[in-house]
C-alpha cells in the first residue's frame, strides 16, 4: 500500500500554525515570570532599607494606604510616605524608558540608538538646569508661564530638540547612519555637559544642591506629587507607544514597505519620536539622567523574542520597570544608610552591555 503524505501546502501550514502558537506560549510564559519578577522586587524593596519591616506591615501599610486611612505607626509612615512612592516611580519610569528605548530603535531600525546615548537625556537634563539656575531671571518669564510645570515642559522641549536634530543628521535617504548618529550624539553630549558646566559656574550653594540630583540620577525625591505629575506625561504616550507596534514592525521591512502597508511613515515616525521625548524628558525632569535602560532592556527581550513589537513594547515595560526597580533597592541598601545615586547603579550595569553591542556592531560594519 502506497503511503499517503500530506500537500507541501498543507504541511507548511502546519508547521506555521505550530510555530506562531509556540511563539503565542512562549510571549505568555514570558508575561507570566516577568509580572511575578515585578511583584517580587516590588515587596522587596518596600521591605528592604535602613529600618528593617516585616511582610506583615508592609501589607498593613499597603492596606492602609489603599483605604486612605491614618497612619497608624512608624512602620506605616516610611512604607507610605517613602518607600511606596519611591517604588512606583521607579517601576513608572523604568517602563517609560524601556518602552522609549525600544521605540526609538525601532524608528532608527539600530539597536544603538537609545535616547541616553544619542544625548535626548542630555539635552532634557540641559533645559532642566537652565531653569534651575535662570528661573528667576532670563527664564522668568518660562516660569511664569508654565508655573509648576516649569521643569518636565523645560525638559521634554531639550529632549524633543535633540531628537530631531539627530534625526535629521542620522538619516539620509530614509536610512539611519550608524556612524552618524553615534557621532552626533557624543557631539551633543559634550556640548550639553559644557553649557552645564557653564550653568554650574553661575549657580549658587542651593541650586548646585539641585544640580548634583540631576547630573548622577535618584529617586530619592520622589513624592506623590512628582508621581501624579509623571503619570500625566508618561502614561498617555507609553500607551500610544504600546497600541503603534504594527507600525513599528512594517518599519522593519522599510519605509517604502510600510508606505506600500498604508502607514504615513513620516508623521508616524515624529510622533513616535515626539512620544519619546516626552517620556525621556519627564523622566529627567523628575528623576535626573538615569542612562541605559532604554538600552539594555530591548536589546536582551529582542535576542529572547525576535523582533516584533507585539511582543516587545510590553515586555520592555514589564523588564524595565523590574530593572530600575532592582538598581533603586541596590542604590539604597548596599551602602546604608548612604543613598547611591541609582544612575551610578545603571551605569555599571549598562556599560559593558554597551561596550558589548558596540563591538557586534562594529564586525557587522566589517
Amino acid at each position: 500500500m502506497a503511503l499517503v503524505s500530506k500537500p507541501p501546502a498543507q504541511t507548511d501550514m502546519v508547521v506555521e500554525d505550530g510555530y506562531i502558537a509556540w511563539q503565542r506560549h512562549r510571549f505568555s510564559v514570558l508575561v507570566c515570570l516577568l509580572l511575578v519578577t515585578l511583584m517580587a522586587t516590588f515587596f522587596w524593596a518596600l521591605l528592604t532599607g535602613p529600618m528593617a519591616l516585616t511582610l506583615e506591615e508592609v501589607i498593613q501599610g499597603l492596606q492602609r494606604s489603599v483605604g486612605g486611612e491614618n497612619v497608624a505607626g512608624a512602620a506605616d509612615w516610611v512604607v507610605r510616605e517613602l518607600r511606596l512612592p519611591r517604588a512606583l516611580l521607579a517601576m513608572i519610569v523604568g517602563a517609560g524608558l524601556a518602552v522609549a528605548g525600544a521605540v526609538t530603535q525601532g524608528v532608527f531600525r539600530n539597536p544603538l540608538a537609545d535616547p541616553g546615548l544619542i544625548g535626548v537625556a542630555s539635552g532634557a537634563a540641559l533645559a532642566a538646569v537652565a531653569v534651575i539656575v535662570l528661573s528667576s531671571t532670563v527664564l522668568q518669564g518660562w516660569q511664569a508661564l508654565t508655573g509648576p510645570f516649569a521643569l518636565p515642559l523645560a525638559a521634554f522641549c531639550g529632549g524633543l530638540l535633540v531628537t530631531l536634530i539627530i534625526y535629521q543628521l542620522g538619516t539620509q535617504g530614509g536610512q539611519t547612519q550608524v556612524a552618524i548618529l553615534l557621532l552626533a550624539g557624543v557631539a551633543i553630549n559634550v556640548l550639553a555637559g559644557a553649557a552645564t558646566g557653564v550653568l554650574t559656574y553661575l549657580a549658587d550653594d542651593q541650586q548646585l544642591r539641585d544640580m548634583t540630583f540631576w547630573s548622577m540620577g535618584s529617586l530619592a525625591h520622589g513624592r506623590w506629587i512628582e508621581i501624579l505629575a509623571l503619570m500625566v506625561f508618561i502614561l498617555p504616550p507609553l500607551i500610544w507607544m504600546l497600541r503603534s507596534a504594527r507600525l513599528l514592525n512594517a518599519l522593519l521591512m522599510g519605509e517604502q514597505v510600510a508606505s506600500h502597508l498604508g502607514f504615513d511613515v513620516q508623521a508616524s515616525k515624529r510622533w513616535l519620536l515626539v512620544g519619546s521625548a516626552l517620556i525621556v524628558g519627564a523622566g529627567v525632569a523628575v528623576t535626573g539622567t538615569i542612562g541605559f535602560i532604554g538600552l539594555v532592556v530591548p536589546h536582551l527581550l529582542r535576542l529572547v523574542v525576535g523582533p516584533d513589537h507585539r511582543q516587545l513594547l510590553p515586555l520592555s515595560a514589564l523588564a524595565g520597570a523590574s530593572l530600575l526597580l532592582v538598581a533603586d533597592t541596590l542604590a539604597r541598601t548596599v551602602l546604608a544608610p548612604a543613598d547611591l545615586p541609582v544612575g551610578l547603579v545603571m551605569a555599571l550595569i549598562g556599560g559593558p552591555m554597551f561596550l558589548i553591542l558596540l563591538l557586534q556592531q562594529t564586525r557587522r560594519w566589517h
